[in-house]
């Protein structure tokens, strides 16, 4: 084995380097934080995995792909794990990702000599928000397909280029076959490759730059000592990254693997929605968890916000302030104490996005297309009058969107109490010629109808809360 081991040395030479990568130094006082980085390559090597496993029974087509995940998920062997293993690798890589770049942020590691190392670390991050964009099609079930519906239709909005921008997401006029190809392509060739190449570069700047050393070890940065300081730096309290550093990112991609392979055992991928169907148009398409919040902000913005401009420029404005962040703050003090403002930006930045996700959970702009029919208590079994409203709530779509004694969605108002703001024509005229978000129900709802209804919502209800069955 040594003879082996030193003639592939000799012809190839990577045994010596990867040694020397492997020994490179350490600033002193790297300590737990300084793992995500390699954990996050770990999350995206569990994804090429089980990607590759996943890829060689997945059939990118319309008419196979949803059969083709249903087997995956119930038929093949170990394609439950494989998938839950891709799912929640996905999730861990968006988790990761996005802590390493917060802690990079915070300690001010993006500044002088490491402009590149953020701008790819930047990079990387967008790309990952692609693979997670285009992961979400490839199931191909309701949900998956209108969200691209979706994504395209708010693409079309975008001043100028939004014809093209959503021909380019649909590959065509229409979503069907080219765009699932489309989709499969970028999410398992085009995206990976990129990625790739950006870590290969990303990880030749680190070694080329140094790990950024703890700001308390170094609290400024001026960048006309600052090579010669930290050669000094690494020279005199410097440790080699093997063997004495690398445990923590051995510990910690076990963890990540340990843990991702855990949540797929115990609680499996997503259950694949009911297969697509356009003629379905009672869909309430959501993303996956990490876009959730931006589907939010999306749903709640003002009417007089033009949402095609939003669209655009958030994103490019985010994108153009984490890019401009290192030439605009390239030396100076690294200590969070002396640089307050950061603090209160990644706070303000985890309570929009976790305030937002919890508002997109809750969507209460969506119909709850799923409730149950209303079940009011009280209410005599002679009182036609009600049980006949009662029903055409339920039937006509109303309590899709509007609550009443406690059921129902919360699109719309509060209906159990509607009789108190507004008389019988008034009801009258509401249900006929709709509202803001209302449809107009005028040649959908007979005479008798729209009395049962106005008499069902004249009547108090506020007090009889019931449950469904």
């Amino acid at each position: 084995m040594r003879r082996v081991w030193r003639w592939i040395d000799d012809r190839t030479g990577l045994i010596t380097r990867i040694g020397r990568i492997a020994h490179h130094p350490v600033p002193p006082r790297t300590g737990w934080r300084y793992v995500l980085g390699s954990a996050t390559l770990i999350a995206f090597l569990i994804q090429v995995g089980t990607g590759i496993a996943l890829a060689t029974v997945y059939v990118p087509s319309t008419t196979n792909a949803y059969n083709s995940i249903d087997f995956i998920t119930h038929g093949a062997a170990l394609g439950h794990v494989l998938r839950g293993m891709h799912y929640f690798g996905a999730s861990a890589m968006m988790i990761l990702i996005g802590l390493h770049l917060l802690r990079v942020f915070l300690t001010a590691s993006y500044k002088f000599p490491r402009e590149v190392n953020w701008l790819t670390g930047v990079g990387l991050l967008g790309l990952v928000v692609v693979m997670a964009f285009t992961g979400q099609l490839l199931r191909w079930d309701q949900n998956a397909v209108w969200s691209a519906v979706v994504a395209a239709e708010q693409a079309g909005r975008v001043p100028w280029i939004g014809t093209a921008l959503a021909h380019f997401i649909l590959a065509g006029d229409r979503l069907g076959g080219a765009t699932l190809s489309r989709f499969f392509a970028f999410h398992v060739f085009f995206v990976p490759a990129i990625i790739f190449l950006f870590i290969g570069i990303h990880v030749y700047l680190v070694l080329h730059n140094g790990i950024s050393e703890p700001p308390d070890v170094r609290p400024r940065i001026e960048p006309a000592t600052y090579r010669k300081e930290y050669r000094a730096l690494l020279a005199s309290r410097g440790r080699s990254f093997w063997p004495d550093v690398v445990w923590r990112d051995a510990i910690m991609a076990l963890v990540v693997v340990v843990v991702v392979l855990a949540l797929a055992q115990w609680i499996g991928p997503p259950e694949v929605g009911k297969p697509p169907n356009p003629s379905i148009i009672n869909a309430s398409p959501r993303p996956d968890w990490y876009f959730l919040w931006y589907f939010a902000v999306l749903a709640v913005l003002p009417k007089h916000v033009e949402q095609p401009y939003f669209i655009v420029l958030a994103p490019l404005i985010a994108f153009t302030v984490l890019i401009a962040l290192p030439f605009v703050f390239p030396s100076g003090e690294r200590r969070l104490t002396r640089r307050p403002w950061a603090a209160l930006v990644a706070a303000g930045v985890l309570f929009v996005v976790g305030y937002f996700w919890w508002l997109g959970e809750r969507a209460p702009w969506s119909p709850v297309f799923d409730v149950q029919p209303l079940v009011l208590h009280g209410v005599a079994p002679t009182d036609t009058l009600q049980l006949t409203g009662a029903r055409l709530f339920h039937d006509k779509g109303c309590e899709f969107c509007h609550t009443v004694a406690g059921q129902g969605g919360h699109h719309g108002p509060d209906l159990s109490r509607v009789g108190a703001r507004l008389d019988s024509a008034q009801i009258v005229s509401r249900i006929l010629g709709g509202g803001a978000d209302m449809p107009a129900f005028v040649g959908k709802v007979s005479p008798a109808e729209v009395q049962a209804l106005v008499g069902f919502l004249r009547r108090d209800h506020s007090h009889r809360i019931g449950s469904s069955p």
